[in-house]
């Protein structure tokens, strides 16, 4: 049985998603150690406050540096973002950014050069580095016709490639899935990182597959069957990853 460490960052409770995750077959441990976080074989990092309040305590406990160290191409440990967890593998948000933070200066709008965390200005706007690890923003979802936070069911529409996602194994084109959010990755995200999108306000991409990287805006873990299935998939490419690895080790 995989242990998959859900992150914690001491926002929200985060038992639903270890409970989903135990369902579906894994041992599931709620941390905030990062050395926890370094050694699991599988990663959650569940979508719970803002983007700015996020990083800052990530950064604060060096949660963001074992998430990155844990991902990076030499290691491979498989990670799945919820929500604000999916938001924050991209390189900058505009959420939640105090009006009195110090800015640093960036190489580039995107922050390239900055640390997870550093706040800067960029196109009339104050944003917070992310991790970093996807290319891309997060921005709020326009508020003209529709209700903004987007609360409830909406439908998941499958890309080229997210067809051969394996996160999203036996996953029906166009199901219903739980979202709660007022923000979402925008338009200068790589299309080639986008497994599966959805139209509400906006065209956003809902899910995102990178290698060993997975992400979903909807919460799976409150997602009926369908969001089971997508964490039983989770499940099974995390054992399938740390088989592989107890063999090289035999």
């Amino acid at each position: 049985m995989p242990t998959i460490v859900v992150i914690d960052y001491h926002k929200g409770n985060l038992s639903s998603v270890a409970r989903g995750l135990a369902r579906a077959g894994a041992e599931a441990v709620v941390s905030d150690d990062p050395e926890r976080i370094r050694a699991a074989d599988g990663l959650v990092l569940p979508g719970v406050g803002s983007f700015y309040d996020a990083m800052a305590f990530m950064c604060a406990t060096g949660q963001d540096r074992a998430v990155i160290d844990a991902i990076a191409q030499g290691s491979g440990t498989p990670f799945l973002g919820i929500c604000l967890g999916l938001q924050l593998l991209f390189e900058r948000g505009d959420e939640g950014v105090p009006a009195d933070a110090a800015a640093e200066s960036a190489d580039d709008a995107m922050g390239d050069g900055l640390a997870p965390g550093a706040v800067f200005e960029a196109e009339g706007t104050r944003w917070v580095r992310g991790l970093g690890v996807l290319p891309g923003s997060c921005t709020v979802l326009p508020s003209r016709r529709l209700k903004v936070p987007h609360v409830g069911w909406d439908q998941v529409h499958l890309t080229p490639s997210g067809a051969a996602c394996p996160l999203l194994e036996g996953f029906d084109e166009g199901a219903n899935l739980y979202f709660t959010h007022s923000y979402a990755l925008d338009e200068d995200v790589d299309a080639a990182d986008i497994a599966a999108r959805t139209f509400y306000a906006r065209n956003f991409g809902s899910v995102v597959w990178h290698g060993n990287i997975y992400g979903c805006q909807f919460h799976p873990e409150k997602s009926s069957a369908h969001g089971h299935q997508m964490l039983e998939n989770f499940v099974r490419i995390v054992a399938a990853r740390a088989q592989g690895a107890q063999e090289v080790r035999s």
